[in-house]
């Protein structure tokens, strides 16, 4: 066996940035290509040459099509990167949704801030443009789950369904006679439409690269919560917002939203999908269904046969901009959902900038608030936030109901990867500081395992 290495060159000491580089002496593969989100001191890190040359990689491997896994590939293409990018056939097709709407919002910012002023560059460009997504998706192939590939000389891939969004999976990696596993984001046993996360193959393993989101916390808010805050809202006078992502998070609210509706919970409101991209989405999960797809829970097809799970009853899709701007003005307690899910860019920053100064209105956020995101502003109960070079107030109620998220928390990850025997090393990424300590430990404690929380760039030899 020759000498094999993996290099972090993302997600260490922060959520956002998955990117990692596995390098034996005749291959060098890529898990993820994500961009960095948050405070703008990791935003920068997008702007940073690669520290590999993109044209000596010989394959990424896509675990899911989120921004924080996928958006940097455009990027690494740019710069000459030519060989395939593997993933399942939904993170392709989503993946697709997603970087050109990414490229989309990028271009229109850079514009929007040259227009207005408010940026330190005289001339704001964006990090890449259309041209460079569609040169990235002609490098797309399709691989099934549970289905053993070659990537290259001396490399093999499996994917493995993991519960977390469409198409979304855990990775083995076998090369040179060693063998990884990447969790990616591990999903849960609860969601409403994906089949539970496969278990981890009964292999040894060299390696075992884990997230830890939730490293240091337990999903324990009732989704009971989210029929309170919308039914105070109602009462106060005004609107909910929802700053949903854009895929998955957007369809598992709108199921939610079914059910409560049916059970008389909350009233039947009326309900506007804000995201050309969530849009996009729905149609994909719709899909799925009609399809009857293998990563649906048995009898999800038969149960939606004759109805659409996503349409609670008043249910308007919001596809142009004339549709978004006439949300300004609502005549009726009403809910959007518009992404981004942490108030980073997309229509809902507009959304947020309008019904945050009035007291009537909720804000209720369903997923994980990333370090520096105006979503972590709200939920640490900033007074004010900043939008578009100007300072709006937070005078809007704002409400944190975590029962719809779909990373696994800390008993639920701690108990996936038990049933994995003795890895020689496990690595804790992919978590802001407390998180990745918390489950590290966790895993050292009760394992016994040796367990290591990567910095940024660090190489370790396997």
């Amino acid at each position: 066996m020759g000498k094999v290495t993996i290099t972090f060159l993302g997600a260490t000491s922060t959520v956002t940035g998955s990117r990692f580089l596995v390098s034996s002496e005749r291959s060098k593969i890529l898990i993820d290509a994500g961009l960095f989100q948050g405070v703008r001191e990791v935003r920068r890190l997008n702007w940073s040459p690669f520290p590999v040359e993109p044209s000596t990689i010989d394959a990424v491997l896509l675990t899911h099509a989120h921004l924080d896994h996928c958006g940097y590939l455009p990027l690494l293409v740019r710069n000459g990167f030519r060989n395939p990018i593997f993933a399942t056939d939904y993170t392709a097709k989503l993946a697709a949704v997603i970087l050109r709407d990414s490229a989309h919002l990028q271009m229109e910012d850079a514009r929007y801030a040259a227009e207005k002023g408010f940026s330190k560059h005289s001339s704001p460009l964006p990090l890449y443009d259309v041209d460079d997504v569609e040169s990235t998706l002609e490098k797309f192939e399709s691989v099934n789950f549970r289905q053993r590939v070659q990537i290259s000389q001396d490399a093999y891939a499996t994917y493995f369904p993991s519960g977390h969004i469409l198409g979304s999976a855990f990775v083995l990696l076998e090369i040179d006679n060693r063998t990884l596993l990447f969790t990616s984001d591990m999903g849960r046993n609860n969601h409403p439409l994906l089949s539970n996360p496969d278990p981890a193959p009964a292999l040894p393993l060299d390696a075992v690269i884990t997230e830890s989101t939730y490293g240091d916390r337990v999903h324990e808010t009732p989704q009971s919560a989210f029929a309170v805050e919308i039914n105070a809202a109602v009462k106060r006078g005004g609107s909910i917002l929802i700053p949903a992502f854009a895929v998955d998070r957007t369809e598992v609210i709108l199921m939610a939203l079914h059910d409560l509706i049916e059970s008389g919970s909350i009233a039947n409101l009326p309900i506007y999908v804000d995201s050309p991209m969530a849009l996009k989405a729905l149609d994909y999960y719709r899909d799925a269904i009609k399809i009857d797809s293998p990563e649906l829970r048995p009898g999800t097809a038969t149960k939606w046969r004759n109805e659409d799970p996503f349409d609670p009853g008043e249910l308007s899709e919001m596809r142009t901009v004339e549709e978004s701007k006439s949300l300004s003005s609502l005549p009726e307690t009403s809910i959007i959902i518009s992404a981004s899910g942490m108030g980073t860019g997309g229509r809902v920053v507009h959304h947020l900038a309008n019904m945050l100064p009035d007291s009537r209105n909720t804000v209720i956020l369903v997923g994980f608030q990333a370090a520096g995101s105006r979503g972590r502003s709200l939920e640490e109960g900033q007074k004010e936030i900043k939008i578009h070079g100007k300072w709006v107030p937070v005078k809007a109620a704002v409400a944190k109901v975590e029962s719809f998220s779909v990373h696994a928390d800390a008993e639920e990850l701690v108990a996936w990867l038990g049933t994995i025997k003795d890895p020689k090393r496990v690595f804790v990424v992919h978590g802001e500081p407390d998180a990745q300590w918390a489950l590290a430990q966790r895993l050292r404690d009760k394992f016994k395992w040796r367990v290591d929380i990567p910095n940024s760039a660090q190489i370790f030899e396997l």
